[in-house]
């Protein structure tokens, strides 16, 4: 079997031998993943191959099966989840409330010190200053999606997690985020992006694993823009799974 392992920098996360069973069904079968700071790793793979399973199981949102998952060392669950933001399918957020009041919300979960400071930076920085005190439900899919990485960056984690993020968002939505994720690569904060969307994949990712019935069928580092190159290992890797 494959792992992905680091590029670079300090492991933020590293996982040994996941394996995550629902009944009789075999979800994560054997996975080793690793990615260190600085890093953005792209989890491809068909849909049923598990890589929104993946992505709960390192967020602390599901106990594997086997194996074990460590943040920075640490093994502890509960403290994980402080470690970690994770945008999902769903936005999580509250319709009813402001995007404001959707974010103080968040801060306090954490217990964000200076939470009013950390708020108005976020809206700032996702150009949500216009509609900060407006209820997330008459929100677009575009300003919904911004508000949700805004809720996950609140207590400023160091793993972030994005789950299909471009789903449902129009081509010029789609380019603003991608170019929002890439600015939130940093020297202390390592993403891991699932998506379906192999061209995106190339242009953000430093690295990138193929999950295929569970397993690891690829990982390797890639070249920036290596859309076509990747197509191929893409669908190369799905034959020879």
């Amino acid at each position: 079997m494959t792992s992905a392992t680091a590029l670079r920098g300090d492991r933020v996360v590293s996982a040994a031998g996941l394996q995550k069973r629902f009944g009789p069904v075999i979800a994560l079968d054997g996975v080793d993943f690793e990615v260190a700071a600085g890093a953005v790793v792209a989890v491809l793979g068909p849909n049923g191959a598990g890589k929104t399973t993946l992505l709960r199981v390192l967020a602390g949102l599901a106990r594997p099966s086997t194996g074990s998952v460590h943040y920075a060392g640490d093994t502890d669950r509960r403290r994980a989840r402080r470690f970690v933001g994770y945008i999902g399918h769903a936005t999580f957020l509250y319709p009813q409330l402001t995007a404001r009041e959707n974010l103080r919300f968040t801060a306090q979960l954490y217990g964000v010190a200076n939470a009013d400071a950390r708020i108005a930076t976020l809206l700032a920085e996702l150009d949500l200053d216009a509609v900060a005190d407006r209820a997330a439900g008459s929100f677009s899919r575009g300003l919904a999606q911004r508000l949700a990485i805004a809720r996950a960056l609140v207590h400023d984690p160091k793993l972030l997690l994005l789950d299909e993020p471009f789903t449902g968002l129009d081509p010029v939505s789609a380019d603003r985020l991608a170019a929002r994720i890439d600015a939130l690569r940093g020297a202390d904060r390592a993403l891991v992006l699932v998506t379906h969307d192999l061209t995106r994949a190339a242009a953000l990712a430093d690295r990138v694993i193929i999950l295929v019935r569970g397993r690891v069928a690829f990982a390797s580092s890639i070249a920036p823009s290596s859309g076509g190159e990747l197509e191929h290992t893409y669908r190369n890797a799905l034959e020879v799974a």
